[in-house]
């Protein structure tokens, strides 16, 4: 691996992994609402600015803006939403490891659609065991080892939301033709949107002006949401997909370690298991013929190059060929 591969990857695993950090220190001071919105329109401002440069524009269309629009409520809208309120009294830690089960819930969705109608022994152990995982993490013998269970249960429908998210998209977007700065800024749009018609229900909370707290959501705006996503896209592009989804696996050992050395959040063998079980999940689903999300949970891999944001600023990570998960 040359250094400037290495570079980018680090850079990638950095900012993602933090934004389970990020989101945590916003809520300090910012409701879930709150911290959601500012993000979701300073992510789109920085993508649509370098879209529109580039001379692109937001897609015309009545069917191709409603399916933005389901993409960015179950992609964007309610699983932001519900992982900010699951941190308010929830681990960052925990809220990374559930986040990594997204492509199991992305798997079952997929075939919902019709995406995929044969399983094989690796996805049906890998869906097993993701969920065994899960189960794992969220205790709910033992709920305090991990957390709340209102918490728990945010971060698990969050990862639910995101893997309908992803499969939706893949089924009615990916494949249109649509450039992917113009597809990540219009889903990342339409969300925007809908925060902001829900902000007077559930956002209208007083501000606590924390310096930290305004960093944060600063932070996850741009830089976590806007540029990560161009950073990904060019990993990979220069290195490709293989490389590119090793993310997965750093992301999550740096939002542990970061919610640990920053926040001093406790972590119990219940979480470290469900953990070790989440990720070997992964790896068995990646194995498996299923049209399914790429293992970093942020986007199906598809027939065309494609992005669509994640909780992690990410994008949906197209290749040449045949829809599959990649082998490493």
């Amino acid at each position: 691996m040359s250094r400037a591969t290495s570079t980018r990857l680090a850079a990638l695993s950095l900012v993602w992994g933090s934004v389970f950090l990020w989101i945590k220190i916003a809520g300090y001071g910012f409701s879930p609402v709150q911290t959601v919105l500012i993000r979701l329109a300073l992510g789109a401002a920085v993508i649509l600015a370098i879209g529109y440069a580039k001379g692109l524009r937001l897609p015309k269309g009545a069917s191709i803006r409603w399916h933005l629009a389901v993409s960015a409520l179950l992609g964007n809208a309610v699983p932001w939403t519900l992982y900010a309120e699951g941190e308010v009294a929830g681990s960052s830690s925990v809220a990374a490891v559930v986040n990594g089960s997204a492509p199991i819930w992305t798997l079952a969705t997929g075939l919902l659609l019709g995406q995929g109608r044969r399983i094989s022994g690796y996805t049906a152990g890998g869906v097993l065991l993701g969920l065994g995982g899960t189960a794992l993490i969220a205790s709910p013998w033992n709920s305090a080892s991990a957390g709340s269970s209102w918490s728990i249960l945010c971060f698990v429908l969050g990862s639910i939301s995101f893997g309908a998210g992803f499969a939706y998209t893949g089924r009615f977007l990916v494949g249109k033709g649509i450039p992917p700065l113009v597809l990540a800024g219009g889903q990342l749009s339409a969300a925007t949107v809908m925060l902001l018609a829900a902000f007077p229900f559930l956002g209208l909370r007083a501000v606590t002006w924390r310096t930290d707290s305004v960093i944060a959501v600063l932070v996850l705006g741009v830089l976590c949401t806007g540029f990560a996503a161009l950073l990904n896209f060019e990993l990979i592009i220069k290195d490709g997909p293989t490389v590119a989804s090793t993310v997965t696996y750093l992301m999550t050992a740096v939002a542990v370690v970061l919610g640990a050395v920053v926040l001093d959040e406790p972590l119990g063998w219940t979480v470290w298991l469900g953990a070790l079980a989440v990720l070997a999940a992964t790896g068995l689903l990646r194995r498996g013929p299923q049209h399914a999300v790429h293992p970093t949970g942020r986007g199906p891999v598809v027939a065309s190059k494609a992005e669509t944001p994640g909780i992690d600023g990410g994008v949906a990570r197209g290749v040449r060929g045949r829809a599959r998960i990649p082998r490493e």
